[in-house]
């Protein structure tokens, strides 16, 4: 299921860390000594998040957040 969501991956100078986040789910992010980590952190956190949803009823969200970059302007 990670596959389909955007998932940001920056460096926080203010943290000292790599942060993965995915903005499609609300508050849902790890961080990390490395990129990777923080992306298998992220993972773990998803499965967290929709397990979660999935007890209390919150709809899972559907894959919309695109960076400005992918984004067709006329």
């Amino acid at each position: 299921m990670m596959t389909k969501y955007h998932i940001n991956i920056f460096f926080s100078a203010e943290d000292n860390c790599w942060v993965a986040d995915l903005p499609d789910f609300e508050h849902c992010s790890a961080f990390g000594s490395t990129p990777e980590e923080a992306l298998a952190e992220l993972q773990i956190a998803q499965e967290a998040w929709l397990k979660e949803a999935s007890l209390t009823g919150v709809p899972i969200p559907e894959a919309r957040y695109r960076p400005a970059i992918y984004s067709v302007t006329p």
